[in-house]
């Protein structure tokens, strides 16, 4: 009897060195006009975007105090301008500008969040019109109205001197009438898509609507409340005509009107004061949002990931 022939032995799969190099499907011209040049955008854009940055931090370290001195950039580095600011009173409008800038930024998100629950939630005479009236007040800007709010602030002053001229609280109020417009509408958008079931199901279990707004739906929207807490800071943290108007005195003044007025007048301009101050005045702004990016991106991703 024959002996039964050996099965064949599984042939054996190439090792990555054995492989045959891949070919390269995309040539170099296709890859320049379909990828390349977006990488060539984006450099241009880096390099617009900071050398204005390079070019202050340059005339900050700068000793001679003038900006045309700083056009070789980094030719000396001093910090004599950033120990020049403690002789000024340049540390009280940081602290006027935080306060201001922080009071308006926890003002503006708990009224448009308010209001923007309201038009979401309820249903009542004039919300349409509301809606719509808060729409058309939004296209003009609020600084067209600086001379109508200076003469009632002079008004007001005299009844009530808190909220009159040259009060930082009576700059608060001004930010705050002008904070239901636009961030009204983002978090308006923004509540819609949280399912109403929820909501329902919270009455079901007894809660009220101030239960179910506290403790539910804003933690469902806090990635809006921390985009509309964000370019709050930011505008009021570098608002100027308003602020000018309103603030008259220099100890009341914020950043950005008293970095002004160091280099208002052309004769007695500092600029290196100017300068130093300039790349403090960035760094409040940008540790918040750095601190906020976390969780404006991870929320944004889970409520997109959410059914």
């Amino acid at each position: 009897m024959a002996a039964p022939t050996p099965l064949a032995a599984a042939p054996r799969p190439a090792s990555a060195a054995e492989r045959p190099p891949a070919r390269n499907r995309m040539g170099a011209r296709r890859w320049l006009t379909e990828i390349g040049w977006r990488h060539v955008v984006g450099v241009v854009a880096v390099v617009y975007a900071a050398f204005p940055v390079v070019y202050v931090v340059s005339a900050a370290l700068s000793d001679g105090g003038t900006l045309t001195g700083s056009n070789r950039l980094f030719a000396e580095v001093s910090l004599s301008n950033f120990r020049a600011l403690n002789g000024t009173v340049f540390w009280t409008w940081m602290a006027n500008t935080l306060v201001i800038a922080i009071a308006t930024a926890v003002g503006t998100v708990l009224m448009g969040a308010a209001a923007a629950y309201a038009f979401s939630r309820f249903r009542f005479s004039g919300r349409r019109a509301g809606l719509t009236s808060l729409l058309v007040i939004q296209m003009f800007p609020q600084m067209l109205a600086f001379v109508a709010i200076f003469l009632l602030l002079l008004g007001l002053g005299n009844v009530v001197p808190a909220l009159g001229v040259n009060s930082k609280i009576a700059l608060i109020c001004v930010y705050l009438g002008g904070a239901l417009g636009v961030n009204t509408f983002l978090m308006y958008g923004f509540f819609n898509t949280v399912p109403r079931e929820l909501d329902e199901a919270a009455k079901i279990d007894g809660a009220t609507h101030a239960q179910i707004y506290w403790t539910i739906i804003l933690r469902l929207v806090s990635p809006i409340l921390a985009v509309v807490g964000l370019l709050s800071f930011i505008s009021t943290f570098g608002e100027f005509i308003i602020a000018r108007v309103v603030l008259q005195s220099e100890r009341n003044w914020t950043l950005a009107v008293g970095l002004y007025g160091w280099v208002s007048r052309l004769l007695e301009a500092n600029w290196g004061l100017f300068a130093a101050g300039a790349v403090i005045t960035a760094l409040p702004v940008l540790a918040l949002f750095m601190y906020l990016q976390k969780y404006i991106v991870g929320g944004l991703t889970a409520g997109a990931v959410k059914g």
